[in-house]
C-alpha cells in the first residue's frame, strides 16, 4: 500500500469513498456535496491537500487537509473502502496527513467527527489527537472535536 497525492482523475474516488460512509451513517450535508464535487476549489486552492491510499493500483482510501487559518488545518474527509478496512489504510492516511501538514507549515490540526465512527476515533486518539469542546455550527453529525499540536 502506498500514499499518493491528489490528481484530477482521483476526484471520483474522493467523492465515492466519502459518499459511502456519509450515506451509511448519516446524510450528506450541502457542504459535503460541494466539497466532494469541487475538491480543488474547496480544499486545494487555499493551500490544503488531499491524499489517497492505493493498494495494488486501486484507490482504497482518502483524507484531506483543509486550511482553516494560517498554521491551522482541518483533517477532514477521511474514508476507507469497506472492503479494505482493517488493513491499516486509515492509520497510514492519517500519519501521512500529519506529515503533509508539517511540510505545509501547519502547527495544529483539528477535526470534527462523530462518536458513531468508533474506528476512526480510535485512530485519531492513537495518533495523539485530544478531545476539545466543539462549537455550534459545525457539521450536524459532529459530536466530537479533536486537535493535535504538531
Amino acid at each position: 500500500m502506498d500514499i499518493v497525492k491528489y490528481k484530477p482523475e482521483y476526484q471520483p474516488h474522493f467523492e465515492r469513498l466519502n459518499k459511502a460512509w456519509l450515506n451509511k451513517y448519516f446524510e450528506e450535508e450541502p457542504v459535503d456535496k460541494w466539497v466532494l464535487s469541487h475538491p480543488e476549489a474547496a480544499i486545494l486552492q487555499d493551500g490544503g491537500a488531499i491524499l489517497f491510499a492505493r493498494h495494488e493500483e486501486q484507490i482504497i482510501g482518502t483524507v484531506a487537509l483543509r486550511v482553516i487559518q494560517p498554521g491551522i488545518a482541518e483533517l477532514t474527509k477521511m474514508a476507507v473502502d469497506e472492503a479494505f478496512q482493517g488493513l491499516g489504510a486509515g492509520s497510514q492516511l492519517c500519519k501521512a496527513a500529519i506529515e503533509e501538514a508539517r511540510a505545509l507549515q501547519f502547527n495544529r490540526l483539528i477535526l470534527y467527527s462523530s462518536t458513531r465512527l468508533a474506528r476512526a476515533i480510535g485512530i485519531y486518539r492513537k495518533l495523539g489527537f485530544k478531545e476539545i469542546p466543539a462549537e455550534k455550527g459545525a457539521y450536524k453529525r459532529c459530536d466530537i472535536k479533536m486537535e493535535l499540536t504538531i
